[in-house]
């Protein structure tokens, strides 16, 4: 029943961050199986001249609002250069 709780946000997380970052490959997953603590694996051309610190700015940038309103506990991210 969790995971079918998890698959919006999955998709939430997904179309934000590809609106964000215009023409970002996304992938949403949910290793732990508890629709909580997620990661987003970004794969986007437009990294190429940020640090990772920044690149990570980048992707918190588009699901803030997630976070701050609790809907969104944890997100763990890994950025890649297309």
């Amino acid at each position: 029943m969790q995971l079918e709780t998890a698959k919006p946000m999955l998709d939430i997380l997904k179309e934000k961050i590809e609106t964000a970052l215009s023409g970002a490959s996304v992938e949403i997953l949910d290793p732990r199986h508890d629709g909580v603590h997620l990661e987003a694996v970004v794969v986007w051309s437009g990294f190429s001249e940020l640090s990772l610190v920044d690149r990570h700015r980048a992707v918190y940038a588009a699901v803030q609002n997630l976070l701050d309103s609790g809907e969104l506990h944890a997100l763990s991210i890994k950025t890649k250069l297309e």
